[in-house]
């Protein structure tokens, strides 16, 4: 796989902590309801206060939001909805005054059907190479082309009124663009270089495994290796490709890259492509010592001959929340469905949220924390009608869609709304206030004091790697330069290690000096 290179620019990205920020529901700068980048740049006092060393922000490019802006319209354009091109660029040289880098999302295996490109396509121009358009199957073309099925749910094809039908991996409304054309390779690497030269840090990749197709688009048949759409080969020249722009300026990647072959996923780390790529076993863990011991053994193997960090995530804008999911007494969760077999105890998923953040803080890599667990926001319960995510309609239903961790920020508790602005775009759940910014920063004893501790003392960690120590079955320990992380997930309480002083606890011991379970300290050796 060769050999790692040097870090990019001074290397701040291989410890960084990065808070996603989905614009539409961060803070509503304007009043209409709709989180904005104004109500962004008034709160990046609170982002630097957090300690975050930069922002990835969801797509906030212009689009008809059939996919809450993963649709998009024109990559060179914010959408009114949040604001103006110049506006971005002052938030971006704003953050960057107070130490806090950015980066922007890019969704390069598809775009919106109101994108120039494919509404010249259907107007029959030679746009439509720059596509999947093939003929349908059937005795009259009545069946789409092959087997392959949406990520949202039902046929990946729509057929047009001439009869033939176009691919979207998605919704119908974004049509999967076709990168054997070099077209396609060339505006992306334009689209790059734009934002860069806007000052930005960093590119997300959305559904990075997923753009090349095989040329003949063959059904999905059972066992078929390679894929015909998922982690082809052919990708590796676009990501190089890429990568050689970013170093025009800097600039780094990271990847989201679901794949359970591990040499596979590595290959996309090698030091001519991505820097880092997301890692989603640590997310999708149930709250077991044994099973995310082994999830951090594996990412961290996983990623050393290619000599990138590690990621670690316990949430984004497309899961079901922390404290919800560790709320429940079978951990257990199905990301095709969402689905869990009991109901939540907030207080119990508290806990381990906050024992979880401890944890993840205290490993080698890079940590994402999405907006609002540094508040201990559960997921909310959106009421049937005000759902949006595509998702829900595309699945008959069945499947709640992601709303319920995209419901607008509570920053105020005596303001309406919570302090986010206008009415928001999704409803906030009754008692929202309660997790307010404002009150939280007054309460030692809260999930956000606890994340800014942490964050702070995060470098006490120091750059190698967890050295594990002996521990009772059910607990993680582990050492890192001089500190100690201990994580009880056994059902007892259970003895700390030898250690000169407690630096931080996600809990309080009990009355015998013992770490209470589902609870986090870290340790000076």
């Amino acid at each position: 796989m060769g050999q790692p290179t040097p870090a990019t620019g001074d290397g701040w990205w291989r410890s960084a902590v990065i808070y996603q920020v989905y614009v539409r529901s961060f803070a509503d700068g304007d009043g209409d309801g709709t989180g904005d980048l104004a109500g962004v740049r008034a709160r990046l006092p609170y982002l630097a206060e957090l300690g975050v060393d930069a922002l990835w922000f969801n797509p906030w490019y212009r689009s008809p939001m059939k996919d809450g802006g993963y649709d998009v319209a024109d990559y060179r354009a914010v959408d009114p909805v949040f604001g103006t091109l110049a506006e971005a660029e002052k938030l971006i040289a704003e953050a960057r005054e107070l130490g806090i880098r950015t980066l922007v999302d890019i969704v390069p295996n598809h775009v919106s059907d109101q994108h120039p490109w494919f509404r010249a396509a259907l107007a029959g121009g030679p746009e439509r190479e720059l596509f999947h358009f093939r003929p349908g199957r059937g005795e009259h073309g009545e069946l789409p082309p092959n087997d392959w099925q949406s990520e949202f749910g039902g046929p990946a094809w729509t057929r047009l009124p001439d009869g033939d039908w176009y691919l979207h991996l998605f919704a119908p409304e974004q049509p999967d663009l076709n990168w054997a054309h070099p077209a396609v390779r060339q505006e992306h690497e334009d689209i790059l270089r734009f934002w860069f030269e806007r000052g930005v840090a960093g590119v997300r990749i959305d559904s990075a495994a997923l753009l090349v197709k095989h040329p003949e688009l063959p059904d999905v048949t059972e066992g078929r290796d390679p894929h015909p759409y998922v982690d082809r080969d052919e990708l590796h020249d676009v990501y190089r490709a890429w990568r050689a722009v970013a170093d025009e300026y800097g600039a780094v990647f990271v990847g989201e890259v679901w794949l359970p072959d591990a040499e596979r996923f590595a290959r996309y780390l090698r030091p001519d492509e991505l820097h880092t790529a997301f890692n989603f076993s640590f997310m999708s863990c149930p709250w077991d010592a044994a099973r995310l011991r082994r999830s951090i053994d594996d990412t961290l193997a996983e990623h050393a001959p290619v000599g990138a960090p590690a990621t670690w995530v316990l949430c984004n804008h497309d899961v079901t929340r922390t404290v919800t999911r560790y709320g429940r007494a079978d951990t257990g969760f199905d990301f095709a469905t969402k689905a869990f077999g009991t109901p939540t105890d907030l207080a119990l998923g508290t806990r381990r949220a906050r024992a979880a953040a401890l944890l993840s803080l205290a490993l080698p890599g890079v940590v994402y924390v999405y907006q609002g667990e540094e508040l201990g926001l559960p997921e909310a319960d959106v009421p049937l009608d005000r759902i949006e995510d595509p998702m829900h309609a595309r699945s008959g239903g069945t499947d709640p869609g992601r709303d319920g961790c995209r419901v607008p920020l509570p920053w105020a508790a005596g303001e309406p709304h919570a302090g986010f602005g206008g009415e928001p775009w999704l409803p906030q759940p009754d008692g929202w206030a309660a997790y307010a910014a404002d009150r939280q920063a007054e309460d030692p004893g809260s999930m956000l004091r606890l994340y800014r501790e942490a964050v702070r003392l995060r470098p006490v960690f120091g750059d190698g790697p967890p050295t594990w120590l002996p521990a009772p079955d059910g607990v993680l320990a582990f050492a890192r330069a001089d500190a100690l992380c201990v994580v009880n997930l056994s059902d007892t309480p259970v003895d700390l290690p030898a250690h000169s002083a407690l630096l931080l606890a996600g809990g309080p011991l009990d009355t015998a000096g013992r770490l209470p379970r589902d609870t986090a300290v870290w340790l000076r050796a």
